[in-house]
């Protein structure tokens, strides 16, 4: 395997040079660690699925596949280094989307492909557009560029695997490498080349929250399809991991795969922009967020590759990620109050916030009863341990309230 992957490490040159692998200064003193980011958001179209794309496209057309038509079914960062690579080798490509993907994907994949490619935009969900994509590949005869589960794109994608072992200075071995799942292509490919070189047990892998494919895989010992998905981390958000890359991925344990919560991801997101000033999409942002997870206790004095899969973020995302990030650093709260309808409530009410507390929000929902009313109140803070102080004078001051911050079903309807 490890010759295959470095000859298609080699052809990738034909299109980019090696990502960076980049000492993280502000996260290696954080944890009193050596943090090498692996930089897959700076490849031609900002993730790592360029490479896989690319290898499958080489083979293919090195085969029996010339003069036919490439299809793919993704909204995301696949569709882009689809887009690409068919533009590069010079053959006809069609991208199926949703009809709701955002235009901003769109036009990056139009961009990417150029005169090469078609875009259709069919269905209200993946499933019905990869379906279109499958008849669309049985009319014409075409050739399916899978997103994950096949040989030639774990392979690809394990060039980023042996652009790491050339980068890290000589007799260095990483005592962790940290990978985002959600196919579970890159995955593979990494874990797959780096065999011989890490022992099993220092991989870590990092899954979002609403997506455990992997770790509900691992646990059961074959391949779990789940019944739902929570699709705020797009590139990572796969109901069903790839057969191919689970059969590859099976020899981990369970307790090696970490479940990040979405809002903690955004608190990583916001954090790696305002210090570091770097993008990244949410799955980009898994490695990094399992590094927080992890913390000084379990990183001191280790060498960890943390594999940055993307930065493909879309700016109109930005207020709903800074509002999770706040949350979940437990700088932004809100409260239903059950506030007294006589003059001057209000007034005693805002009397009860403190130096460092403000109003972000202040609807007044209904009357519940003749002299008392309903209130949906947002509230920041600068620091955490505010919000214990604000509670116990609400406490004293005998306000009826309910803190909604954590309550899922209440907070997406009236938040």
């Amino acid at each position: 395997m490890k010759q295959d992957v470095e000859a298609a490490t080699e052809a990738l040159r034909e299109i980019f040079p090696p990502t960076p692998l980049q000492l993280n200064e502000h996260l290696s003193a954080r944890y009193g660690a050596n943090i090498y980011l692996k930089r897959e958001d700076l490849s031609p179209v900002r993730s790592y699925k360029i490479r896989g794309a690319f290898n499958f496209f080489r083979k293919a057309l090195g085969a029996d596949a010339s003069g036919k038509t490439f299809v793919c079914a993704s909204a995301g960062n696949h569709a882009q280094g689809f887009a690409f690579v068919c533009r590069h080798f010079g053959v006809p490509g069609v991208v199926f989307m949703p009809v709701t993907t955002p235009q901003q994907k769109i036009d990056k994949t139009r961009m990417f492909g150029g005169e090469f490619i078609t875009i259709r935009l069919v269905g209200d969900i993946f499933d019905q557009c990869y379906k279109a994509a499958r008849d669309h590949v049985e009319a014409i005869a075409g050739v399916m560029v899978p997103p994950f589960d096949h040989a030639d794109i774990i392979e690809g994608q394990a060039s980023v695997a042996a652009e790491i072992v050339w980068q890290l200075p000589d007799g260095v071995t990483p005592d962790l490498v940290v990978l985002p799942v959600g196919g579970g292509g890159l995955a593979a490919g990494v874990t797959g080349y780096l065999k011989d070189v890490i022992d099993a047990d220092h991989f870590i892998f990092c899954e979002p929250a609403g997506a455990p494919s992997l770790r509900e895989s691992l646990e059961t010992g074959s391949v779990v399809t789940l019944d739902q998905v929570d699709n705020f981390v797009d590139g990572a958000a796969v109901g069903r991991i790839g057969d191919l890359n689970f059969a590859a991925l099976r020899r981990f344990s369970a307790d090696q795969v970490m479940l990040l919560a979405e809002n903690a991801i955004c608190l990583t997101i916001v954090d790696m922009l305002n210090v570091e000033g770097v993008v990244l999409e949410p799955a980009g942002a898994l490695s990094v967020a399992a590094l927080e997870a992890l913390g000084p206790e379990a990183l001191a004095g280790k060498t960890v590759v943390a594999v940055v899969s993307g930065g493909n973020f879309d700016f109109e995302r930005l207020p709903d990620v800074k509002e999770r990030a706040m949350r979940h650093a437990g700088l932004k709260k809100y409260f239903i109050l059950r506030m007294a309808q006589r003059p001057g409530a209000l007034r005693d009410f805002l009397n009860l916030l403190g130096d460092e507390d403000d109003i972000s929000r202040f609807e007044y929902l209904k009357k519940s009863a003749r002299n008392f009313g309903s209130i949906l109140i947002g509230i920041e803070t600068k620091h955490a341990e505010n919000f214990p102080v604000l509670k116990a004078r609400f406490d004293a001051a005998g306000l009826r309230y309910q803190d909604i911050t954590e309550n899922e079903i209440l907070s997406n309807l009236i938040i």
